[in-house]
């Protein structure tokens, strides 16, 4: 028997469930091929969409199809950044419908499931001109539905005001985000390019170069590199190639920043002194491209620029920019394999606990990384007019929590990126959509702005498949409700 219907609402406004029906899915069975199962599934996959210009099945399609129904009125309100456990009944068979109306401020949405890809769903609204939208996850092994606010993924950060600290902030990002090439598969951990990746909401890149003339620092030539290894099979692929694309993304949506992990790798000699110098004289000199001071910026003073992290020492003559203090946020400490660990100069938590030797560790990497997300949802941005502001006073540092998804063993087929990211991914979504700031024994009181922080994944976009970049996206929701009350 399927678990009762619980329902999470992660948006800033209450929904009430006022209406639940049944139906049951046609089965095509005079189409053979694996009869009516087969033929459900794809029935409910089409029923899926991911924000995008794709148009969601209407009540007469389905209504004209279906061999059953019935029909409920409830009420059931679940108030902002709360879960309702309900003694709803739940999906109990595998050719089982479930369409579910909310109502919100008067206006009403719907919303039909399961989703057994997990992709995310759209509410249609039901009214003209609705002022929300809204986008759901539901997991049926568990009978739990999730909703989002929905994002404008191409523009998120829109939504978030100048003087929000940028660590503050829920960032998706990518592991070695320019690896989508044909290449080893121990290297490719990409399948989305730099472009869609920035249109469906990533907003940090990890990046490796390696220095192509380091004895002569007035060339530029960085190559991109994974470990010792290229790229991409079929040639050296550029850093500025790379940068390119990324400004004419910002030029289109001049909200956002990127925030740039860089790091020296590859074959040969070459050191991170002639990489900073590199970098300095030939990419991050423009102060109205890149935010290169070695603090956490607000908001507003990264966005229409790459915000740099160096994951590299810098030559002795930078180390005088900023009046002294540096060039860059230094992640130059950044430990090998951890579970946790602050980097020196405190702007860095991370967890890069990569080294998954064998597939029974996957589930040490899982844990890794929903204690880090953890960490992250207990954190509170220090926002201008809050109550507990020290005047004259700093406010308490906010570090980048940096959570890294990936880990890989080379020997290992069933260690390789896109394994690895098979089992993850969805681990972390139905972790964001059951669990994530959600504290039992304090009368279901979350603590901290319930964020993330910054999520690096593996393979992300996969058969379009975006939903945890919009899960993590939406753990944003608190801290925005935060700034505008």
């Amino acid at each position: 028997m399927a678990a009762p219907l619980t329902i999470r609402n992660l948006t800033s406004t209450p929904l009430e469930l006022k209406m639940v029906e049944h139906y049951e899915a046609p089965q095509h069975s005079h189409h053979g091929h694996g009869g009516g199962l087969a033929n459900i599934a794809n029935i409910t996959k089409s029923f899926q969409t991911l924000l995008s210009d794709q148009t969601q099945p209407t009540g007469a399609q389905i209504a004209e199809n279906a061999q059953s129904f019935s029909s409920e009125d409830v009420s059931v309100r679940t108030e902002p950044f709360k879960a309702s456990k309900t003694d709803l009944k739940g999906i109990e068979r595998s050719n089982e419908i479930l369409r579910l109306t909310f109502e919100a401020d008067g206006e009403r949405y719907r919303l039909d499931v399961p989703s057994p890809t997990k992709h995310s769903t759209t509410l249609t609204p039901l009214t003209p001109n609705p002022r929300y939208a809204y986008t759901a996850v539901f997991l049926p092994d568990k009978s739990h539905l999730c909703i989002f606010s929905s994002a404008n993924l191409s523009s998120w950060m829109q939504e978030l005001k100048d003087e929000t600290p940028l660590s503050a902030l829920s960032i998706p990002g990518t592991h070695n985000s320019p690896t989508y090439h044909r290449a080893l598969p121990s290297v490719r951990c990409q399948v989305a390019s730099i472009r869609d990746q920035l249109e469906n909401g990533v907003r940090f890149f990890d990046i490796r170069v390696q220095p192509e003339n380091p004895e002569d620092t007035s060339k530029d030539g960085l190559i991109l590199v994974h470990g010792v290894f290229p790229i991409s099979l079929s040639g050296n692929k550029y850093l500025r190639s790379l940068i390119n694309e990324v400004f004419a993304f910002l030029d289109a949506h001049p909200s956002e920043t990127l925030i740039m992990s860089l790091k020296r790798e590859g074959p040969g000699n070459h050191t991170d002194a002639q990489l900073s110098r590199i970098l300095r004289d030939h990419y991050a000199g423009d102060m109205d491209r890149w935010y290169t001071s070695p603090r956490i910026p607000t908001l507003g003073e990264a966005r229409h620029k790459i915000t740099l992290i160096r994951r590299f020492a810098l030559e002795d003559g930078l180390k005088n920019e900023w009046d002294g203090a540096g060039w860059c946020i230094d992640a130059e400490s950044w430990a090998y394999n951890t579970p946790n660990d602050l980097c020196r100069s405190g702007d860095i938590c991370v967890q890069d606990f990569c080294e998954v030797l064998e597939t029974e560790n996957i589930d040490k990497k899982i844990e890794y990384s929903t204690q880090h997300l953890e960490r992250a949802a207990v954190a509170k941005a220090n926002l201008p007019g809050d109550v507990n502001a020290q005047d004259g006073q700093p406010p308490p540092k906010q570090p980048f929590y940096v959570n890294f998804l990936s880990a890989s063993n080379f020997w290992k087929v069933g260690c390789w990126p896109d394994k690895i990211a098979e089992k993850l991914n969805p681990a972390i979504v139905d972790f964001l959509c059951c669990k994530h700031n959600e504290l039992e024994g304090i009368e279901g009181q979350s603590v901290g702005d319930g964020g993330t922080g910054i999520v690096v994944c593996d393979w992300v976009g996969k058969d379009g498949d975006w939903d945890l970049i919009r899960a993590i996206v939406g753990m944003n929701s608190e801290l925005w409700l935060r700034e505008h009350s």
